[in-house]
């Protein structure tokens, strides 16, 4: 019994998602990728200590580098470790799906942004987005789009209690 809980606690939790990058892009395909992290990082990531609403991704003599997230160390992280919370992490990718991202980028004008860091067992995983920025409009139009469907959500529940 005691194995079983343990499993459903290792499960696929999310640990942080960008907000931010849904509104400001048309995210238009998606990369499941991993990150390379030191060990105080994981703990901080476990702890929930994460920022990357502005981060974004770049290319880096055929690699790609995850730049501008922040993880902030805990107070109980080891005192011989130098703890920067901003450096530049790569992310792990196959070679195959790095031509494709490196080809979009140079070629048709996207840019990568991270939308979720999420644990996948015990390993944590960066879902990246292959980008296109909105315009104004399209960021209204989104909002309105939002707006209907929370409306409509609310009639369809109010209307639920009265039946």
């Amino acid at each position: 019994m005691a194995k079983a809980k343990d499993k459903d606690k290792q499960g696929g939790g999310t640990i942080a998602l960008n907000k931010r990058a849904r509104h400001e892009f048309h995210i238009d395909r998606r990369f499941e990728a991993g990150i390379e992290l030191q060990g105080w990082e994981v703990k901080a990531l476990r702890a929930g200590r994460i920022n990357f609403g502005d981060s974004y991704a770049i290319v880096s003599k055929g690699e790609i580098y995850l730049f501008g997230a922040s993880i902030p160390p805990l107070i109980s992280a080891s005192t011989h470790v130098v703890a920067e919370d901003r450096r530049t992490r790569k992310l792990l990718l196959h070679r195959e799906e790095i031509d494709q991202l490196i080809g979009a980028i140079e070629r048709k004008g996207y840019t990568l942004v991270p939308v979720a860091m999420y644990w996948k067992g015990n390993k944590v995983k960066v879902e990246i987005g292959l980008a296109r920025g909105k315009q104004a409009h399209d960021k209204r139009e989104s909002e309105k789009e939002r707006d209907w469907q929370r409306e409509k959500q609310r009639a369809l529940r109010s209307h639920n209690r009265a039946a």
